[in-house]
């Protein structure tokens, strides 16, 4: 086909005159228009109280600020560390106070899909379908947190990498022993770069020489997200974090560095190690104490 005439076409006049016609009616946009969102904590409570079934409040009065680094969330058996990591895992709606997760209230009864997919939760338990081999089941928690599709691929392969299971990628979930369960958990939590990861006891089922390749991990997620880690094993504090909370009856006992947290206890203390001295220390006399940092 023949190009037509330019007689019969609009002329390049009349094009640039439309063109300046749009510029002029579209709006201006400012540099605070396109800046990123900003927040002082990625995690901030304020008064928090969550309930942990119809009556009782696990979490009763938490203030509470954590940005990016690994922070290590101890305390006793009923202290309400599953109820907080729940609460800011979306999953549990506070029931008082104030709760900001990447600058975004959670307090209400509005819908969060868009904040979900930049939380990563690994809970004490999580289910799955058996049948599945792990490759299946990460790029379906991927899809899950809307992923992009064409992204998914490449997300699943650095998250299987990530927790050493590249070579069991392929087989089924039912095959996998207890740890290797849990290391494609963690794979689900991690897959979509979370800019808040919550792990609920990630080190249970691991041997000393996975928790040592874990403590590697989560050093490297701490330099660009907020990774807080419910745990039992003070080393695993020790070694990974770069903060504890310390929380005991739903309140927060202590918050500050390791070193601090051991300076608290003394040779009177039960435990086997300054840590767990501090710790020790600090639940037998439960005021309030902050670190230094």
């Amino acid at each position: 086909m023949k190009p037509e005439p330019l007689s019969r076409m609009t002329s390049i006049n009349e094009i640039n005159e439309i063109n300046e016609q749009r510029k002029r009616a579209m709006p201006a946009v400012s540099s605070a228009d396109v800046a990123p969102t900003t927040y002082a904590w990625e995690i901030r409570a304020s008064g928090l109280k969550v309930r942990a079934g119809r009556t009782r409040m696990a979490v009763n009065g938490l203030d509470l600020s954590l940005g990016t680094g690994v922070h290590g969330l101890l305390g006793p058996n009923g202290a309400g560390k599953t109820t907080l990591i729940r609460a800011l895992a979306t999953v549990l709606r506070p029931a008082g106070g104030e709760l900001e997760l990447l600058g975004e209230s959670v307090g209400g009864l509005g819908e969060h899909r868009a904040l979900r997919r930049r939380i990563g939760y690994l809970p004490q338990e999580f289910g799955y379908y058996k049948r599945f081999t792990v490759r299946e089941f990460v790029e379906y928690m991927a899809w899950l947190k809307e992923v992009p599709k064409a992204d998914i691929p490449g997300a699943v392969q650095r998250a299987v990498e990530r927790v050493g299971l590249a070579d069991r990628a392929d087989e089924r979930m039912k095959a996998l022993s207890g740890g290797m369960v849990r290391r494609a958990g963690i794979a689900q939590a991690i897959v979509n770069d979370p800019a808040v990861l919550l792990l609920d006891e990630p080190t249970v089922g691991l041997d000393p020489a996975q928790r040592l390749r874990f403590r590697e991990l989560l050093q490297e997620l701490g330099t660009d997200a907020c990774v807080v880690v419910s745990t039992h094993l003070v080393e695993d504090v020790a070694a990974a974090c770069t903060d504890v909370v310390l929380f005991a009856e739903g309140r927060l006992v202590f918050q500050g560095t390791p070193a601090e947290l051991a300076a608290a206890g003394g040779p009177e203390h039960v435990g086997d190690s300054p840590l767990e001295r501090g710790y020790s220390a600090l639940l037998a006399d439960p005021e309030p104490t902050k670190g230094t940092w």
